[in-house]
């Protein structure tokens, strides 16, 4: 029997995704949110409080990059989505990460994290307390160590995780279960 458990932003897995930024004295603004992924094809969309130092420089730069941190930095990553840039100004540079300018757009890409979105701002439109924020992909960067030999990336070797908003918890993405359009082939006889 099924539990109703009201309105609740209840979907799993929720991406864990890391938006840089620069601020207005060029310094490098990174957090970590869960609301968001891929909306087109070559678009994203992203959702986040007004108060975010982020939106303020999304509003000014018009550019971003989207990263996907792995395991191995889940620490760096979880301080930067619990610090605050209108608090602690200098949290990128006390997380230990570095940044290098994109070629493509005006935001950072975070050399540490494997996987990179580079995008530009399309529109932002007011929610409530909220922006919603969509982007054009221009440009994807991948180190190689996470790719296969056919050049895409291998999910194992990108070693990701997602957030469970259940319970607030972390969970590392790894084991392949199935393969898309043919695990259900199957039923598709008649």
């Amino acid at each position: 029997m099924k539990k109703d458990l009201g309105v609740n932003p209840y979907l799993f897995p929720m991406p864990t995704l890391m938006i840089a930024t620069y601020n207005e004295d060029d310094t490098v603004d990174d957090m970590m949110m869960a609301w968001g992924g891929i909306c087109a094809g070559n678009m994203v969309a992203l959702n986040l409080e007004k108060e975010h130092k982020t939106c303020a420089n999304l509003l000014k730069r018009k550019a971003f990059t989207i990263s996907v941190p792995d395991v191995a930095h889940i620490e760096e990553a979880d301080f930067l989505g619990i610090a605050s840039a209108n608090k602690m100004p200098d949290k990128f540079a006390r997380s230990g990460l570095h940044a290098e300018k994109s070629e493509k757009v005006d935001a950072p890409i975070v050399t540490e994290f494997p996987l990179t979105l580079e995008c530009k701002v399309v529109s932002m439109e007011e929610m409530g307390d909220d922006y919603h924020v969509v982007g054009e992909i221009v440009s994807v960067l991948a180190e190689e160590s996470v790719l296969n030999e056919k050049g895409k990336v291998d999910p194992v070797k990108l070693n990701a995780f997602v957030f469970d908003q259940f319970q607030n918890g972390y969970y590392a993405i790894g084991e392949k279960v199935g393969q898309a359009w043919k695990s259900g082939a199957g039923l598709m006889k008649e």
